[in-house]
């Protein structure tokens, strides 16, 4: 049997398609990103009057920093814990979905608003019903005789943006983890259930396994997302506060550039974060892939 090949006559077709995207990947990453690697071996000064080369100035004061050390400590357990509840809530509501029959598309019209709501707009929504003073959240915790202060303790800040970060990715997550439940093959899941095999059983040993490709790549996204998406709900909820309790590292490169106009460091710490999130996602595909079964 022969394949067909189909042949565009018009060489300078491919080229063309895909000039728009070369120029927005030129323009808006890699231009950049070579911006701040060449930043972050200079000391600039705030009115950017004078710039210096330094070399690697800048990488050696920052990790000679405390409070750079924390932020990282601070932003490896928020982007674990954001991964963590956001992946699986989002697949216990895929679960819930696919069992049901005639009202499963309407929940997940109402699963999926959440992702259309801008990342700013999520904090000060998670601001407002966690306020100390107007907040319902506060309110109904006092009853029990729990006491909730954002703006005090760190711990509830900590735990403030990562419930804000974890509730805005779960319908990104919703979305995938119903996709591959829906793939899995009924006749497998009910042979299972015809060998005696129960639903928890049925699930981590056959369902899970199956969509093991929609949950590494979640995986990524996720970790991704934390690192760098996060910002808005950062910044609308506690503003790196109290006391840099949930300064992540992508709000001090904001913080240290844009606020306190050092440019260089603030350039460094972006370098950092990337390589911090390719080392990641390199390791992920080197070991973690080799248990998805595709």
């Amino acid at each position: 049997m022969q394949t067909k090949r189909t042949i565009f006559p018009n060489k300078l077709l491919p080229y063309a398609l895909l000039t728009p995207q070369l120029i927005i990947t030129i323009v808006f990453f890699l231009w950049p990103a070579a911006q701040a690697v060449k930043s972050s071996f200079e000391r600039e000064d705030p009115f950017g009057f004078r710039t210096t080369f330094i070399w690697f100035q800048n990488y050696t004061r920052l990790f000679g920093e405390p409070e750079y050390l924390n932020s990282l400590n601070r932003t490896a357990i928020f982007a674990i814990a954001v991964t963590f509840i956001s992946m699986s809530v989002s697949l216990l509501l895929a679960v819930a979905v696919s069992r049901l029959l005639r009202s499963g598309r309407a929940y997940t019209t109402l699963l999926v608003w959440p992702y259309a709501v801008a990342p700013v707009l999520a904090g000060i929504l998670w601001w407002f019903m966690f306020n100390p003073t107007i907040g319902i959240v506060p309110y109904l915790l006092n009853q029990f005789g729990i006491s909730w202060n954002h703006r005090i303790r760190g711990n509830d800040a900590m735990v403030l943006v990562v419930l804000a970060a974890s509730w805005k990715q779960i319908s990104y997550n919703f979305l995938f983890f119903v996709a591959g439940l829906q793939s899995v093959p009924r006749s497998l899941i009910e042979a299972a259930a015809i060998d005696g095999a129960g639903p928890f059983k049925r699930f981590w040993t056959i369902v899970f396994p199956l969509i093991s490709p929609t949950t590494f790549f979640l995986m990524i996204v996720n970790i991704n997302y934390a690192m760098f998406d996060t910002f808005g709900i950062i910044d609308g909820t506690t503003s790196g506060g109290p006391a840099g309790a949930t300064n992540t590292l992508v709000y001090k490169v904001y913080a240290d550039g844009f606020l306190g106009l050092n440019i260089g460091s603030s350039s460094a710490q972006s370098v950092v974060l990337m390589a911090i999130v390719i080392v990641l996602t390199v390791i992920q595909f080197r070991w973690v892939e080799r248990r998805v079964q595709y």
